[in-house]
């Protein structure tokens, strides 16, 4: 289909020797979230670190706008994919308003046109815009998650990854970070969002895979997937 972004099949990937992911696939479309679910431990996070390129598939496919994946992870980037891994990865002891200018220097633009997306994050994120000028030190977990996004957001890219945005985070604050990733659908942006939080994150989703023990053991739409289909494809049974 002319939407699709990103096309997983069979995926196996792993570390070494060591194969964790043996049989992944799924799909993420323009304008769609896609969320990958598991258990601590199932593949989910190695998963994504093959599609960004920074481990090697072993078997299976990645493929972007119809093409087979295969650059360097800092191609990808060029390309349209932007990845925010998990645990807030931001530049502390840098100001916001600094960390959101790094994340736009890949595009090569002027003064004035890196200003201009940086207001457009602050639009987006605005205690980001009201704290330009503090280090992201001094910021919460959950506003250094969201300038990580903002980040992510500073390269344009066409497929935004996330490997759960949510860990660590008040309830509170969990529901504006996805409050603010499914805004994100409207731009056109296609999505591939890791979870912990079950029904938060299916709650915005279009698609819905889970994976268990390195395999895909359910993939569909999210609304046509039950609590009890989770459950069923998270232990089995």
């Amino acid at each position: 289909m002319s939407d699709v972004l990103l096309e997983v099949t069979g995926l196996q990937t792993g570390y070494g020797d060591l194969t964790v992911v043996r049989d992944v696939s799924l799909t993420v479309r323009a304008g769609e979230i896609t969320v990958l679910l598991g258990r601590n431990g199932a593949g989910k996070t190695t998963t994504l670190r093959a599609i960004t390129g920074l481990n090697k598939v072993t078997a299976g496919s990645v493929s972007y706008l119809g093409q087979a994946l295969t650059d360097a992870a800092h191609k990808r980037v060029a390309k349209g994919i932007s990845y925010v891994q998990e645990g807030k990865k931001v530049f502390r002891e840098l100001t916001i308003e600094q960390n959101l200018l790094l994340g736009g220097f890949s595009r090569g633009l002027g003064k004035r046109a890196l200003a201009s997306s940086v207001e457009e994050i602050y639009q987006l994120f605005p205690i980001l815009g009201t704290k330009r000028a503090l280090h992201a030190a001094s910021m919460s977990g959950g506003q250094q998650q969201m300038l990580a996004i903002g980040q992510a957001l500073m390269a344009k890219p066409q497929l935004l990854i996330l490997d759960e945005p949510s860990q660590g985070l008040a309830p509170v604050i969990v529901k504006e970070v996805m409050e603010r990733v499914h805004e994100l659908k409207s731009t056109g942006l296609g999505i591939l969002l890791v979870e912990q939080a079950v029904q938060e994150s299916v709650a915005i989703a279009d698609e819905v895979s889970v994976i268990e023990m390195g395999r895909t053991t359910l993939a569909g739409a999210a609304a046509e997937v039950s609590m009890g289909d989770l459950q069923k494809a998270y232990f089995g049974g």
